[in-house]
């Protein structure tokens, strides 16, 4: 039964158990890195629009700060009640597809996919930019470096997301420490900040007004990007899953929450500006180690992270395209896991559309954080207002609480939405604009179609009791040998009715084939179809057609050579695989193939 005939079903056993793995400290570093590491783009994104109102401006990094640090309290406690409301993952598409209906959660879906795609867009290119910052005679290679760690990355959650958990736990708790090393030497260094990078001037270009408030506050939204995967990677924890995902939750932003007001206070108190050729993360962490080992270390650390952070959106993304794929609104075959619970067509899709974005945008950061915002908020706006409707349906508990801090979460983010759109679109947020409409056109054309074969085929219905026909097999072969002698054995199994058919160019051909045939004494008779072209695609098509009847099944059997050299397969099977592929185009008969294999 093909894939198109039935609705998936979830693994079960042994596979289905192994993949729930994840604790509290695998999954900060299978699905918590994105988040994490935002730490090193989102307020040098802040900084770089402030100071178009000159060098004092950046002085605003800090209140802008609190206010996100502020926001981002209410989304983890939002996507706290996800998880739990939703333990089966999905997060926001979850949430809208119970609560807001169809387009809603078809909107959500896609704004998310947007988000994870452009979060491993952006994690390598900041990742090879903190990169360049230690290394400079890397600075014209960013392209090469991003594509080079998005091929291990692909590499390694092959193996699967707790495996991947393993792998990133190491760099991400080096990661965690320096950073927070560096807030707690640098708020208390007494030297200036060490002197890296090259110098710029910050002439005043514009006023410092709400509008370059607001386009400081949406470029520093970044930062917060990446809380919401892990309530759409739930199935991934180990047993309790839905309490060990919120206590991720928590730990995820209490960390971020301290390292984005630490390093606020750090770039307020130093006067931190932009320079060429290093991050701002970068200069802050000289000033608080200097030029020496630790300074390598820390950056280093930062890099591995950004480029891992990438990993957020492997482990997220491939579960959200299986649970759209359950709802028959990607084709199934994302639903599909290995041996390795793994689904290794949604991490493959992943890797292609963040490669082809990279290449795009040549693994330029700031190119791509115009990008990166708007599907994430949009994603946050529908699932804290789908909860409102949530609570109010349900009435738990402390239920109109509950609702209220959804709702003003819903009203913040979705004011960003606006402010990013609005600051953003010229600056590439039009391409968001378009992507997620002609994603959700996809979903609702698969779900379209879906729907279609399912009416074609009756589900739901009973259908007619099944009835015995008369069974034909047709063998199509050239001359008398042992491959024959297989063929006609299994046909002779198959069917009641067995014909073996042949295809010659002129009659003398003809007469001594069926001369070869008579002597041999199969006891199956043979058609020898005439055919100036020697097709046997197109003979052996008309045969069939002029035999086909609603009360014949006809088997076509093919016999295929297997040899032992994987390379010698081309020497073998070219018209077999074509008559297979021809008939199965144009005809209802069932196709069969006997493996011959050549051992010599």
């Amino acid at each position: 039964m093909s894939d198109s005939q039935r609705e998936p079903r979830a693994r079960t056993g042994k596979h289905a158990e192994h993949g729930h793995e994840l604790g509290v400290l695998g999954g900060l570093s299978a699905l918590s890195l994105d988040a994490l590491s935002s730490v090193a783009y989102g307020p040098e994104a802040m900084a770089v629009v402030l100071v178009a109102a000159g060098a004092g401006a950046l002085t605003d990094v800090l209140p802008l700060t609190i206010v996100i640090a502020a926001m981002l309290v209410l989304l983890v406690v939002s996507y706290s009640q996800v998880i739990e409301a939703h333990p089966e993952g999905g997060g926001a598409y979850s949430v809208a597809k119970a609560n807001l209906g169809r387009w809603a959660s078809m909107l959500a879906a896609a704004a998310v996919v947007v988000d994870y795609v452009t979060t491993v867009a952006v994690s390598l290119a900041a990742g090879a930019a903190s990169v360049a910052s230690a290394f400079p005679a890397l600075s014209n290679h960013l392209l090469l470096m991003s594509l080079i760690g998005l091929a291990v990355l692909t590499a390694v959650n092959m193996f699967g997301i707790a495996e991947s958990a393993r792998f990133l736990m190491l760099p991400t708790a080096i990661f965690v420490v320096s950073t927070l090393a560096v807030i707690a030497v640098g708020a208390f260094h007494p030297h200036p900040v060490a002197v890296i990078g090259t110098p710029q001037r910050f002439p005043v270009k514009e006023a410092l007004g709400i509008v370059l408030l607001l386009k400081a506050f949406a470029s520093g939204c970044s930062a917060v990007t990446g809380v919401e995967a892990i309530s759409n990677g739930v199935p991934a924890f180990r047993e309790p899953r839905v309490r060990t995902a919120q206590r991720t939750e928590l730990s995820l932003g209490v960390l971020l929450g301290v390292m984005l007001i630490g390093l606020a206070l750090l770039i307020r108190a130093h006067h931190v500006l932009p320079r060429g050729n290093v991050t701002l993360l970068a200069q802050v962490t000289a000033g608080a180690f200097g030029n020496g080992w630790a300074f390598y270390v820390s950056n280093l650390s930062v890099a591995a992270v950004l480029a891992l952070a990438a990993n957020t959106s492997f482990g997220g993304l491939p579960v959200l395209m299986s649970i759209l794929a359950r709802d028959h609104r990607l084709p199934h075959m994302f639903y599909l896991r290995a041996e390795r619970p793994v689904y290794r067509h949604g991490i493959v899709a992943l890797a292609i559309l963040s490669a082809a974005l990279l290449i795009a945008t040549r693994a330029q950061t700031l190119s791509l954080i115009p990008l990166f915002t708007i599907g994430v908020f949009v994603g946050f706006t529908i699932s804290q207002v789908g909860l409102v409707l949530h609570w109010r349906r349900l009435k738990p508990s402390r239920w109109r609480v509950r609702a209220a801090l959804n709702g003003t979460g819903a009203v913040m983010t979705a004011i960003a939405v606006v402010v990013f759109l609005s600051t953003k679109f010229l600056h590439g947020a039009w391409v968001v604009v378009v992507a997620i409409p002609l994603l959700m056109y996809l979903f609702s054309h698969t779900e379209s179609y879906y729907a279609k074969v399912a009416h074609e085929l009756k589900f739901g219905k009973t259908p007619p009791l099944p009835r015995k026909r008369e069974s034909v097999v047709v063998v199509p072969t050239s001359t008398v040998n042992l491959l024959t002698e297989r063929a006609l054995s299994a046909a002779l199994s198959l069917g009641e009715t067995v014909v073996a058919v042949a295809v010659a160019g002129d009659e003398q051909e003809c007469e001594e084939t069926r001369q070869a045939w008579s002597e041999w004494k199969s006891g199956v008779p043979l058609e020898v179809l005439l055919d100036p072209q020697r097709s046997l695609i197109r003979t052996v098509l008309g045969y069939i057609k002029s035999i086909e009847s609603e009360d014949v099944t006809i088997t076509v059997l093919i016999p295929e050579i297997l040899p032992r050299k994987r390379r010698h397969e081309l020497l073998h099977n070219q018209r077999g695989r074509l008559l297979a592929a021809v008939l199965k185009a144009r005809t209802d008969v069932v196709i069969a193939t006997l493996p011959f294999h050549i051992h010599d």
